[in-house]
């Protein structure tokens, strides 16, 4: 498996089909949630795209936004996926580390919000996030505001 943070401009046409491929897959047909996926966020200066490829396949998937792109006086990660064939590798939680790490090395003075959905709340709080919203519904899937603080570098 290998591992790649890009921006939109340096996606193959191969790589950016495979992408949204996998977040058609899950989002759309899994979770059968009809819904913006393409929001007019991947393609911001700053975005950056991190996913990896096993046998030339997008298997695991997280959009990374800068600060201030999605919410004020934060970056954030979404469209976190893993392909369903891999999740019983906990491809998830390599994933999430990938995404945290990319994020702060980015933009490490920036604290990281995200909109989970609430069914994966534990999952996100293992990851060092808290929640700091009411549930709400967002396409259909009842969701939570959650922050991690960024790195204090001594």
């Amino acid at each position: 498996m290998i591992w790649h943070c890009q921006a939109f401009s340096e996606l193959s046409n191969d790589t950016l089909y495979g992408l949204l491929k996998l977040r058609s897959d899950v989002f759309v047909v899994e979770q059968n949630c009809v819904f913006p996926d393409l929001d007019n966020l991947d393609t911001l200066p700053n975005t950056q795209h991190l996913f990896a490829l096993q046998d030339n396949k997008v298997v695991a998937y997280a959009r990374l936004l800068a600060k201030d792109d999605c919410y004020p006086d934060h970056s954030s990660i979404g469209r976190v996926v893993v392909a369903q064939e891999k999740r019983k590798d906990k491809l998830g939680h390599t994933l999430m580390k990938q995404a945290i790490a990319q994020t702060l090395n980015l933009w490490p003075e920036s604290p990281i919000k995200i909109g989970a959905q609430s069914h994966l709340e534990g999952f996100y709080q293992a990851h060092g996030f808290v929640t700091v919203s009411a549930p709400y519904m967002e396409d259909g899937i009842e969701h939570y505001l959650m922050t991690r603080q960024a790195e204090v570098k001594p």
